[in-house]
C-alpha cells in the first residue's frame, strides 16, 4: 500500500461557514452536491469533501490503496476495526472509515478505476 493521502473529509457544524471560510483561505474551488453546502473543494492535489451537521467538527484523512478490500482485511488482522466499504461513488472512488487498535480513526480510500 502506498499510503498516500487521497482524499479529505472535512466535517464542519455549519458547512457554509466552512465553506466560505476555506473558499477565500486557499482559494479552493468548490463544487456541490446534494443539498445545504455539500459537496466538494478542489485542492492542488486532492479533492476534500465537505459535510455539514458534524457533532465532532474534523479533517479526516483517506489514504489511497490499490484494492479497498484486501486493506480492510488487513486492518482487521493487525487489530483494527473498520466500518462496512462504501459502494463506488462514480468520480471518487470506494471509502471506508477504520480505527487502529488504539482507536485512532482513519480512512482507506480506492480511488476510481484502480
Amino acid at each position: 500500500m502506498s499510503g498516500e493521502v487521497s482524499y479529505l473529509e472535512i466535517g464542519a457544524k455549519d458547512a457554509a461557514v466552512s465553506r466560505a471560510f476555506f473558499e477565500q483561505l486557499f482559494g479552493w474551488s468548490f463544487h456541490p452536491m446534494g443539498s445545504d453546502n455539500e459537496g466538494w473543494f478542489q485542492t492542488p492535489a486532492i479533492k476534500a469533501g465537505l459535510h455539514g451537521n458534524d457533532p465532532e467538527p474534523q479533517f479526516f484523512i483517506f489514504f489511497d490503496v490499490p484494492d479497498l478490500i484486501a486493506a480492510v482485511a488487513q486492518v482487521k488482522e493487525l487489530g483494527g476495526e473498520t466500518d462496512e466499504p462504501s459502494p463506488d461513488e462514480p468520480g471518487f472512488g470506494k471509502f471506508c472509515a477504520c480505527r487502529d487498535p488504539q482507536g485512532i480513526r482513519f480512512g482507506l480510500h480506492q480511488l476510481p478505476n484502480s
